[in-house]
């Protein structure tokens, strides 16, 4: 008998896990905006509404699910709460094509990409089930003081 993995392979410590309204919907998407892999889904029996699905876009695992209002008391999807205060950030090798393709498959824009003060190129969009996802790009490495200086200049301090 094999030795369990206490981490499924492929897996880290931590995987986000987002509930959706319309999960199986947000898959197609995830796939044409982001280059998501789909590795496995769970209906409700004799339904079509997720229970589980797991998903990887580049070498990260993500679940998610449909809203199950029916089980918590309340719908808990970004849409039924009025957005996320979370933000999934997508390292990759081209900020703008990513955040393009991201568009073009009817994610909208809420932060053009932009060089920042800490070192990378970086924007923001939402997509259509109001998950926020930020793209970046590392274009140089700097110090904490100088990440510090950066920051100073940019929020107007001296």
């Amino acid at each position: 008998m094999s030795e369990m993995q206490a981490i499924p392979e492929g897996f880290s410590t931590v995987t986000p896990h987002l509930v959706v309204d319309g999960a199986a919907a947000a898959i197609d998407f995830y796939r044409r905006a982001l280059g998501a892999e789909e590795l496995g889904r769970q209906t409700v029996p004799g339904g079509e509404k997720l229970l589980h699905a797991t998903i990887r876009i580049g070498d990260s695992m993500l679940m998610l699910c449909d809203d199950f209002p029916e089980f918590g008391g309340k719908s808990c999807h970004p849409r039924a709460l009025g957005g996320s205060p979370i933000t999934l950030t997508l390292y990759v090798e081209d900020v703008d094509a990513a955040m393009a393709r991201a568009i073009a498959a009817g994610a909208e824009e809420t932060m053009p990409a932009q060089d920042m003060f800490w070192g990378d190129r970086y924007g923001v969009v939402v997509d259509p089930y109001g998950h926020k996802w930020a793209f970046a790009t590392h274009l140089r490495d700097l110090s904490q003081d100088e990440i510090e200086a950066a920051a100073r200049a940019a929020f107007g301090g001296s």
